[in-house]
């Protein structure tokens, strides 16, 4: 088997996690700062049972924390 099996989030469906960062690029297409944002400094991610916060600071840089 190739890769890195995980369960998703969704259900118990097998994903196959990609050996490479060209491999994960070929997944899907990069979305936007300003899309996830939409006009906000912070957005909440959940992941499973947990939550972690994209902030956007004055220096214009990301920050994922949980």
């Amino acid at each position: 088997m190739t890769g890195e099996q995980r369960s998703g989030a969704c259900g118990d469906a097998e994903v196959q996690a990609p050996r490479t960062p060209e491999a994960a690029a070929e997944l899907a297409p990069p979305v936007d700062s300003v899309t996830l944002l939409n006009g906000r400094r912070e957005l909440a991610i959940r992941h499973g049972a947990d939550v972690y916060r994209l902030r956007l600071t004055a220096s214009n840089k990301l920050i994922l924390t949980k």
